[in-house]
């Protein structure tokens, strides 16, 4: 097995993402915008999610809600693989009203079996009708209405005082933000935002602020722009700052990054 890996390949349906990785890095803590499926094809990995830490070898079911805040490394420090689809909620949307998956990693070989046969049906071209009916049986086995999906933490019963500070770095993630204009914005105290923060995301706020930074840049960089526009764009102090949190974060450089996004 090779010792990393990080292909991006073409999707038969809009909105959908599809990623065969092999890594033995161990990724920070980090969020995505999309809802994650896949399954783990080698080796085994240890991570703590949102719904807890879990463990998931091979032929498990691993799955990610947006917003939610995980990790993950290999156990042993071996290599382990695994073939994941994102998302957009907007794809989730059209399917299923109020959508979150339930466990994180789970045995369910059934369902194993549907997700890598609706990631070879994405990524070899087969006719969309194909790969929808498909989709809506993967999720219907993955999880159910949980609440409003979660495109952003303060979507999830966050306390109204501290709505206004997380909008303030959602809305602009490049911004310069100091707990001071968090506190204003929240009506709370510098301290009392502080531990807001970690409660309802389970980040603090410069954590908070660096990962919704990251995903602007994920995303400008998806794009086509280029690696120094996008480090500017998202209100990092330069590339080599951005590279070296993108790579923590997502285990790829931001320009292997591009260029499995142009392969795709």
């Amino acid at each position: 097995m090779s010792a990393g890996r990080f292909l991006m390949q073409r999707s038969a349906i809009p909105g959908v993402q599809a990623v065969d990785a092999c890594s033995r890095h161990a990724f920070a803590r980090h969020t995505h915008e999309q809802f994650g499926i896949g399954v783990m094809r080698e080796g085994a990995q240890v991570s703590h999610s949102g719904r807890g830490q879990v463990e998931a070898g091979p032929g498990d079911v691993i799955t990610v809600n947006p917003g939610e805040v995980h990790d993950g490394a290999p156990i042993g420090g071996g290599v382990r693989a695994w073939q994941m689809l994102y998302l957009d909620p907007g794809v989730i949307a059209q399917a299923t009203a109020a959508y979150e998956f339930e466990h994180p990693s789970r045995k369910q070989p059934g369902l194993a079996r549907d997700v890598l046969a609706l990631y070879a049906l994405v990524t070899s071209g087969a006719a969309p009708l194909a790969c929808e009916a498909l989709l809506l049986r993967v999720l219907a086995q993955a999880g159910g209405p949980r609440g409003a999906p979660a495109a952003a933490p303060r979507s999830r019963g966050v306390p109204a005082s501290l709505r206004h500070a997380l909008a303030l770095v959602d809305d602009d993630p490049a911004a310069a933000l100091s707990l001071a204009d968090l506190a204003a914005a929240s009506g709370l105290g510098r301290y009392q935002v502080l531990r807001a923060f970690r409660r309802a995301t389970g980040l603090t706020p410069h954590a908070y602020q660096m990962q919704r930074r990251l995903l602007l840049a994920r995303r400008l960089i998806r794009q086509g722009m280029a690696l120094a526009d996008a480090a500017a764009a998202g209100g990092f102090a330069d590339q080599s700052h951005m590279t070296r949190l993108f790579v923590r974060a997502y285990g790829v450089s931001p320009r292997g990054y591009a260029l499995a996004a142009r392969g795709a």
